[in-house]
């Protein structure tokens, strides 16, 4: 039986135009063969490189969206506290409540030579109403607001009118 050269054989043959020592065929078709391992195993190590990474940052994602869990775990029953406080009060005696008495003329300390005590009286004024109150002031454009059931504000259009103004 006779061995027949294969197509590669026979373009290396005509590539070199001579025919090769049989151990430099052995030696180039090795150092291919070793250069084929070398980037098959670049390849494996840049895919497992690619997946590490992947899984790191899921790993960090996970961790930022999920906080952790406390250390001390919570208590199964929980004591009620009282949010408030019983407080007991009783009267002042007498001798500790503080008052106020008017002086006697002879007691009155003044650095002036004369003094003149205003008394007010009850029942000498009335309340006027929103009309008389705007009839007063009809020569100055003036607004009544109401704040409240029971409260109104009086505002001057000029702010100089509110410091006063002559009556006639």
């Amino acid at each position: 039986m006779m061995n027949r050269r294969t197509d590669n054989e026979q373009l290396l043959d005509d590539v070199f135009a001579v025919a090769v020592p049989a151990d430099f065929r052995e030696a180039l078709l090795g150092e291919t063969l070793h250069q084929l391992l070398r980037r098959r195993r670049f390849r494996q190590t840049r895919h497992a490189a690619a997946l590490i990474v992947a899984l790191g940052l899921l790993a960090v994602f996970i961790r930022q969206n999920f906080p952790p869990r406390p250390a001390t775990p919570a208590p199964m029953a929980r004591t009620a506290e009282k949010s408030y406080e019983t407080v007991r009060t009783q009267p002042l005696p007498a001798g500790d409540i503080v008052t106020t008495h008017p002086l006697a003329a002879g007691q009155f300390v003044a650095s002036a030579a004369t003094v003149e005590t205003i008394q007010t009286t009850t029942g000498n004024f009335r309340v006027l109403n929103d009309d008389e109150l705007l009839a007063l002031v009809a020569s100055h454009p003036a607004v009544l607001i109401r704040t409240g059931p029971h409260s109104e504000e009086l505002v001057f259009v000029n702010p100089q009118d509110a410091n006063g103004f002559p009556v006639n």
